[in-house]
């Protein structure tokens, strides 16, 4: 896979594979706005309770189809979480209860969450090292082309000039399904990883593919390199691999690699989830803008944060992982800092206010979308699928506190003191994950994952452990 040149074939797994993050962020941004409140019944609490739910349901969904992706193969599970979300997430547009959304908005939950896990490995495993960076980068940084793309649904759905308020929400809930049928019919012909099915004794199947894909590649006027055989290994088969085994590579063979990990996917989610859920408090309660301009506010802050994976990427294949992630971790703390500084002087508006979280998180949703593309490069392969998910799922947990807390920062927004040390905290916590990762992290950049980490299956005696 890391010798054939970039075609067509490439850029179906991009699209097919990378438009679930797409999809989250049309799902967050749908549901933010809330315009199912009214419609149930439900209390500013029960709306936050939603959010809730669904980010337990991703939880749930990583750890569990993060664990079968690994068992039975990338691509049943790539297709299986997608049919979950579509299905659950038409069912919630349909709800006649808050109880019966929290139902649903569960699975959907699980469903994008099984996403994050099976579709990381399958991309990694199966786009060429020279740009298996760039390409992971920018495909988690699309999460806020859909949020955009949410924020705009809303503006067009919830607007009662154009639909009645029990209706324009329920529509809304649709467009993530519709969306989602056209990327089911590509995953049916995204083929499965050959490197899942060395491991699990597949050879002649793995054979075939590698045929296939080589075959398509060169139809599509691609050159393929020869066959380096020093690069070769030979592998056994392996079934489910059992915790004790996962425990062992996490905190006895890989040590660093397991802090570096937990270090980014906590920083970065704690930074997301404390501005995310709370700037349209910010601009309402600093700066006195009201519920309808707040939404506009939005666009910008989605743009800047889809265009720093875009723009930044390919500079972690170029400049290498471990450089690239100080500077965006570092450069998105000191912007934040900053703006902590003049926020507190009360030098900020609402619009230089939101042109300063643009600029930090630009960078900062660079360095988060690398959070996802170290953890799922950096462990074996046997079992990439469910680091990926246990990462993710301490990030989680580890930023759903981050609303509450800023939230209690805010107040009423007549003193801007608690706020202020809070951005300073959250800048601290992303220089530090940038620090640590530098110090600790990897050079992966252009190098086969067989280079970066030998498969637990692999037959030999001098398996690299401990950096």
């Amino acid at each position: 896979m890391d010798r054939l040149p970039w075609t067509r074939f490439h850029w179906s797994i991009v699209i097919g594979l990378g438009f679930s993050w797409v999809l989250d962020g049309l799902e967050i941004q749908i549901v933010a706005s809330a315009g199912f409140q009214k419609d149930l019944g439900m209390s500013p609490a029960d709306v936050g309770l939603a959010g809730t739910v669904y980010l337990v349901g991703q939880i749930v969904g990583a750890l569990v189809f993060g664990r079968l992706s690994d068992k039975l193969g990338r691509r049943k599970l790539f297709i299986l979480t997608l049919v979950i979300y579509l299905i659950a997430s038409a069912a919630a547009g349909l709800s006649p209860s808050m109880y019966v959304l929290f139902f649903f908005r569960f699975f959907a939950g699980m469903g994008i969450g099984g996403e994050y896990a099976a579709i990381n490995s399958a991309i990694d495993e199966l786009i060429p090292s020279h740009y298996r960076g760039r390409v992971d980068i920018a495909i988690n940084g699309t999460y806020w082309g859909g949020a955009a793309l949410g924020s705009a649904a809303n503006l067009f759905f919830l607007n009662p000039d154009n639909f009645a308020e029990n209706i324009g929400w329920r529509l809304a809930f649709f467009i993530g399904p519709i969306l989602g049928l056209a990327i089911i019919y590509l995953r049916r012909h995204i083929p499965e990883s050959p490197r899942w099915l060395m491991t699990h004794g597949r050879e002649k199947e793995a054979e075939e593919t590698v045929d296939d894909i080589e075959a398509r590649v060169e139809r599509e006027g691609g050159k393929i390199e020869p066959v380096d055989e020093k690069l070769a290994i030979t592998v056994k088969a392996t079934e489910s691999i059992p915790f004790r085994t996962i425990v062992r590579v996490l905190f006895r063979d890989y040590p660093k690699r397991t802090l570096v990990g937990a270090t980014m996917m906590i920083t970065q989610s704690f930074l997301y989830n404390a501005i995310f859920f709370t700037y349209a408090l910010v601009l309402q309660n600093f700066y006195g803008t009201d519920s309808v301009s707040t939404q506009f506010y939005f666009f910008p802050f989605a743009i800047g944060n889809l265009l720093g994976p875009l723009l930044l990427g390919h500079l972690f294949d170029v400049w290498g992982r471990r450089k690239m992630i100080l500077l965006t971790y570092g450069v998105s703390g000191v912007v934040l800092g900053v703006s902590a500084v003049l926020f507190s002087a009360g030098a900020l508006d609402a619009t230089t206010q939101t042109i300063f979280w643009c600029v930090s998180f630009f960078f900062a949703s660079a360095g988060a979308s690398s959070a996802y593309l170290t953890v799922s490069e950096i462990f074996p392969l046997e079992l990439r699928s469910q680091a990926i998910s246990y990462f993710f799922a301490l990030g989680q947990l580890a930023g759903a506190g981050a609303p509450l807390i800023y939230g209690i920062l805010i107040g009423d927004g007549t003193d801007r003191g608690p706020l202020t040390g809070g951005y300073f905290l959250g800048a601290g916590i992303m220089i530090l994950g940038g620090i640590i990762a530098f110090i600790f992290g990897v050079d992966a950049e252009r190098k086969s994952l067989e280079s970066i980490t030998q498969p637990l299956s692999v037959v030999t005696d001098d398996r690299q452990t401990g950096r």
